[in-house]
């Protein structure tokens, strides 16, 4: 977006570019889920260029923060400080930045799931995901939130989808424990190597909630401030 069309939408609402910015995230990130189907299916082509768009969001998703920290004007008439929408801002980044790291590892080492691991990693992804979409629909209802002057339903609303996101996170971190496991019980049969960089991938995934666990945190401290 040109930096005349942001400060246009800033004299509107200082929110309203953070939620772009939320929303390629997510873009960028539930791309991940073709990615790893294309790997399994050993589809190369396809991931490769399924890294080509994760990247392409990325980038997108740099420039978007860039422009939001140049246009973001301080001493806004509201009660949100700039300082914790920048906050925001950074932690949403680095789901982006996250997602680009995993796909380009594995795109790097042509590192391929085990058998054993691939419908339970599958299924770990979406769950990581699914604390990115809701972290996403946390921002969302920030327009919501400063039409009712963070009060009522809408606060409700929105910590409710943050004791969600914490509920998600530990989720998450179980079904990292049960794959880990699961490669662990495999490790001799593969190289050693891509056995170390496997942990790594899992690791990187499990990122994916803690970093939107992160986004809610931020915005549960932006809210008791107000």
């Amino acid at each position: 977006m040109p930096v005349n069309s942001i400060l246009g939408v800033f004299a509107k609402s200082p929110i309203k570019p953070l939620q772009e910015h939320i929303d390629k995230v997510y873009d960028c990130a539930s791309l991940l889920v073709p990615f790893f189907e294309a790997t399994v299916a050993g589809d190369w082509d396809k991931a490769v260029q399924l890294r080509k768009q994760i990247s392409f969001a990325e980038q997108e998703a740099d420039s978007l923060k860039r422009e939001i920290r140049l246009t973001l004007p301080g001493g806004l008439f509201m009660p949100v400080e700039r300082t914790d929408l920048l906050e925001l801002l950074t932690q949403q980044d680095k789901i982006a930045n996250k997602a680009k790291d995993i796909s380009g590892r594995v795109i790097g080492r042509q590192l391929e799931l085990p058998l054993v691991i691939q419908e339970p990693f599958i299924a770990y992804l979406q769950r990581c995901l699914d604390a990115v979409s809701l972290s996403k629909e946390a921002i969302n209802e920030l327009d919501d939130l400063l039409e009712t002057g963070f009060r009522g339903r809408e606060v409700d609303l929105v910590a409710k989808m943050i004791a969600e996101l914490d509920s998600i996170e530990e989720d998450t971190d179980d079904l990292q424990i049960k794959i880990r496991r699961q490669l662990f019980s495999i490790e001799s049969e593969l190289s050693p190597v891509d056995v170390m960089f496997l942990y790594k991938i899992i690791e990187w995934v499990g990122d994916l909630a803690d970093l939107a666990e992160r986004v809610g945190s931020r915005l549960e401290l932006m809210l008791a401030r107000v």
